[in-house]
């Protein structure tokens, strides 16, 4: 079955090439991209289960023998993200759809959209089979480059400004990861992951440790660990809701895979692990503070999103199979739920017209489904019991307690204190945007929310407007351009969409009755459950997370099934 593995890569890459050939035909291409994440999907969980059946699978492309071929390894690790990836890519694809279909458009003029999507699929998946280091940088690039468009779609100053700086830093990591490649080169004699495993214990210790943390900065950017996390926070809430999505669910989560990878592969000697667990405790504490102090919901995921990333960190530093095995599981679990949230967040600024908790106010009454689509994943992501993200949590805190050290103990506290920090950040927001009402001035001057014709293929996201107070006039929030008078401001409906309450007068008024898109609720409720459904098969997924695990353990054996022979 190993001709399955190069179809993760191929098949989304044809079909964006396909999609991108089908410009006027928007029906075909969004049914092109579907069907492709479904085989990306299919694959994917083929691969997770062979895998776990009969060891790691490798394909030596064209038929060169490694190290002199490109190689393609899928080992459990990799067979759990890449099926949990496809998942988000395509729950996060519907709900990009559902946007679509809700603005009732008919051909669009920039269908760029779905291709690019398909472009970021295949890096994602590409990354996570990558058998060296230049194939793995040419899976980041793609990715990258797909990224750079969608973040700024739409066009608006201040996309193209966060664009700017995410653009910008990641071409500073790119740099560092391909000047690394090129000191491992020269050190070692291969780009071959496996082959490096066997040859960096021969080079003087002051040359691993240059080579190490090169390869650890590199991979720090894109997983957005403290001090290197600052991009974050300013890139990702302009982007439309979908974008923002996947963004936070897997672009993070690849540096955190490349980093498990060098640090039980590469380097499997404790060299850094003390500078891992400072560096988790900074990410987990600087971030949830970060979190607290938001009043942006985007924004608050976002810095919650870097806190978390601390855990992930935390459970490498410790450099067991018990850590490795936690973070492996609160990975997937952090994939999920973050996805999860940037969604809801989506819905919330659909009915709110705003993502401000300054703002928002009184949607309890208003869409009371959309309160339970929130809470969910905010308790699991909070670590409240039973939820995957509390299993997660004591599966690392166990890990740290069984290390024994100091800084140990220390990473049990910061991981506890973070956890209650984001639960507090969390409940803030369901207190200001859905349990208290509606603030006088913002009911004096309701939110409208106008679809505009093509406008989910500008930004996959319908631009929501919103009234200004000086003005009277309606705005894009992410640009200058003046749309419509507000007194004739209107909220398109659409056959697909469902009813829910907002408030159209003072503070006390009765609700009025909206349309909210039914594809919109039904996709974000799919991935609520299957938030829900991680705690569900918690027992089965964190047994595959700790096989996986303990295959890393021993770098052995991931050197002698892609280079063979007795080793």
């Amino acid at each position: 079955m190993t001709w399955l593995v190069p179809l993760l890569v191929l098949v989304p890459l044809l079909g964006a090439a396909v999609a991108l050939g089908l410009l006027r035909h928007q029906k075909l291409q969004r049914a092109i991209t579907v069907v492709v994440l479904v085989v990306a999907l299919a694959v994917a969980a083929t691969l997770m289960v062979l895998v776990d059946q009969h060891g790691t699978i490798v394909v030596q492309v064209g038929g060169w023998e490694a190290p002199y071929g490109i190689s393609l390894v899928v080992d459990r690790l990799s067979a759990l993200l890449l099926t949990v990836s496809a998942s988000v890519l395509l729950i996060v694809l519907l709900f990009s759809i559902g946007q679509g279909l809700a603005a009732d458009d008919g051909e669009a003029p920039v269908t760029i959209f779905y291709p690019t999507y398909l472009v970021l699929a295949a890096g994602v998946l590409d990354s996570f089979i990558a058998g060296d280091l230049f194939n793995l940088y040419v899976a980041f690039e793609m990715l990258l480059v797909a990224s750079y468009v969608l973040i700024t779609l739409g066009g608006s100053e201040q996309r193209v400004r966060a664009g700017t700086t995410y653009i910008v830093t990641s071409l500073i990591a790119s740099a560092i990861f391909l000047a690394a490649i090129g000191l491992v080169y020269g050190a070692t004699g291969t780009v071959n992951i496996a082959q490096i495993s066997e040859r960096v214990a021969d080079l003087p210790e002051h040359v691993q440790l240059l080579l190490h943390t090169m390869l650890l900065i590199g991979f720090g950017i894109k997983a957005a660990v403290f001090p290197l996390a600052f991009w974050l926070p300013d890139s990702y809430p302009t982007a439309p809701a979908p974008v923002t999505a996947v963004f936070a669910g897997l672009l993070t989560k690849v540096g955190i895979y490349a980093i498990i990878r060098l640090e039980t592969i590469i380097f499997p000697r404790p060299q850094l692990n003390t500078v891992l667990l400072v560096v988790a405790v900074l990410t987990m504490v600087v971030g949830v503070l970060g979190a607290v102090s938001q009043t942006d919901v985007k924004r608050l995921l976002s810095f919650t999103l870097i806190s978390h990333i601390g855990f992930m960190v935390m459970g490498v530093g410790l450099g067991s199979v018990a850590g490795t095995a936690a973070a492996v599981f609160y990975t997937v679990h952090h994939i999920v739920v973050q996805t999860t949230l940037f969604l809801v967040s989506g819905l919330m600024e659909r009915v709110g017209g705003t993502t401000s908790t300054r703002s928002l106010g009184g949607l309890l009454k208003a869409a009371p489904l959309l309160a339970a689509l929130y809470l969910v994943p905010a308790f699991n992501l909070g670590g409240i019991p039973p939820f995957s993200g509390f299993i997660g949590k004591l599966g690392l805190f166990r890990a740290a307690a069984e290390d024994g050290s100091p800084l140990a103990y220390v990473t049990i506290g910061a991981g506890v204190v973070t956890s209650l920090l984001t639960l507090y950040a969390l409940m803030r927001v369901w207190d200001a945007a859905f349990w208290r009402p509606k603030p006088a001035a913002e009911a004096a001057a309701p939110h409208v929310s106008v679809a505009e014709p093509h406008a989910h293929l500008r930004s996959p996201e319908p631009a929501p407007l919103t009234v200004s107070e000086e003005s009277g006039r309606a705005y894009h929030p992410g640009g200058s351009t003046t749309v419509t008078d507000a007194p004739h401001a209107s909220r398109a409906s659409s056959p697909n969409t469902a009813p829910v309450s907002t408030t159209d007068g003072g503070v006390g008024d009765a609700p009025r009755k909206v349309r909210l898109p039914r594809m919109l609720v039904g996709v974000t409720t799919v991935a609520v459950l299957g938030s829900v459904a991680l705690t569900v098969v918690a027992g089965p997924l964190y047994g595959y997370a700790t096989r996986a695990a303990e295959s890393l353990e021993s770098p052995d054996r991931y050197v002698q099934a892609v280079l063979g022979g007795d080793r």
